[in-house]
């Protein structure tokens, strides 16, 4: 009986030393449990926004139940970008994960590099699709044969390569110019090399934008100039054309890439020839226009689509005031809509394909065009590996 008593009482005094624990777990299981169905109110009731202007681009759709795709595991796969791109309070929570990283001294968050003097700059993967891009390009140049024009090819490098003593020490050095280089040699096209021109003028001006992958209209000035000499044309000196200061806050891929929110933006300006006379056609909406730029996208998170006003299958761009007889075909990607401004002062007319959404054939066209005497081909090196635009070119 006495041992009984005993065991009572131990029981007592060791439920009573247990009491606190238990009252911690399961206010933490209420706790948990509470912020668990907060959570869950916030991501029902919330607003979904359908794009990101951090990230500029469209955030996933609630998919579709549909018993195949679930048994494929498609509609998992669904489900889960839409929840991740729908999370409550998404943006504050990457940009805390990007400056906690930072702070941990970590210098690559998402393929982009935090380098020196403020630049962002996205990684340089290795190509798998040099051999087929050079074929490519070689098919292209052999249909444009007996046409009589002038056709030429430029692979610009990216910030990854100009601003190589900018990155940090472990970065991955993979040379642009030398898959570039190999793309020339089995394309057999002649080559303008803007590399070395931009190499030179590196410490004349920023090239590139700190928070965004392309180059600045600097930059593209640069690549102009290379176009003109090996074209034996005289580029206008820039001096004598009008520049305008559009933004001085644009924040681009990279910085969304990189989830660092508080970073300053970018300055972004604009180079007119006031000798100029333009009519710009976009052949997909109807839209005809005299300026190259669209300064309602300074208004955006986008702001680089100010340049041939975004998107495009095709652009057909007439200066009345040129007397060259020359017409341009430019097949190109979006660094090329920075350099369009100074291309225009040597050409009557200038057609401008995107063909990533142009469709009929660029070769085509050409044969329904006599009038064309140039063809550019420009690309960027970073983006060219996986552009479906090059491999729809002719």
């Amino acid at each position: 009986m006495k041992r009984m008593k005993e065991w009572k009482a131990g029981k007592k005094q060791r439920e009573k030393a247990q009491e606190p624990g238990r009252r911690v777990r399961e206010w933490t299981a209420w706790l948990l449990g509470g912020m668990t169905i907060i959570w869950m109110a916030f991501f029902f009731f919330l607003d979904k926004d359908e794009f990101s202007e951090n990230e500029n681009r469209y955030l996933a759709k609630a998919p579709v139940f549909d018993l195949e795709k679930v048994k494929s595991g498609e509609y998992m796969e669904d489900l889960e970008s839409y929840l991740t791109d729908h999370f409550p309070f998404r943006d504050f929570f990457m940009e805390i994960k990007a400056r906690a990283e930072m702070a941990a001294g970590k210098k690559e968050i998402n393929g982009i590099y935090i380098a020196k003097d403020g630049y962002l700059i996205e990684e340089y993967k290795k190509p798998e699709n040099t051999e087929r891009i050079g074929q490519i390009l070689k098919d292209f140049a052999g249909n444009l044969e007996g046409q009589g024009v002038e056709l030429r090819l430029m692979l610009v490098p990216t910030a990854v390569y100009v601003y190589e003593d900018k990155l940090p020490g472990y970065a991955p050095v993979r040379d642009q110019m030398e898959t570039a280089d190999r793309i020339y040699s089995i394309s057999g096209i002649a080559p303008i090399d803007c590399s070395k021109d931009l190499l030179a003028y590196k410490g004349e001006g920023e090239l590139y934008y700190k928070t965004d992958h392309h180059w600045t209209t600097l930059g593209a000035y640069i690549g102009y100039q290379s176009y003109c000499r090996e074209m034996g044309i005289d580029a206008v000196p820039l001096e004598e054309m009008t520049a305008q200061k559009v933004t001085e806050d644009f924040c681009g891929t990279v910085y969304s890439k990189a989830g660092d929110y508080s970073r300053a933006g970018d300055v972004i300006t604009i180079y007119k020839n006031p000798s100029d006379r333009l009519k710009v056609e976009y052949m997909d909406t109807g839209e005809i226009s005299g300026n190259l730029y669209n300064l309602e996208y300074v208004q955006t998170k986008d702001k680089y689509s100010l340049f041939l006003n975004n998107l495009h299958p095709l652009v057909e761009v007439t200066n009345e005031a040129a007397d060259s007889g020359r017409e341009l075909v430019l097949v190109k990607d979006s660094y090329a809509n920075s350099m369009v401004p100074f291309l225009v002062h040597h050409y009557e007319k200038i057609y401008i394909f995107d063909t990533r959404y142009y469709k009929q054939g660029v070769s085509a066209f050409m044969k329904e065009h006599p009038g064309v005497t140039d063809v550019l081909v420009l690309y960027n090196m970073n983006t060219l590996d996986g552009d479906l635009g090059i491999r729809g070119i002719y």
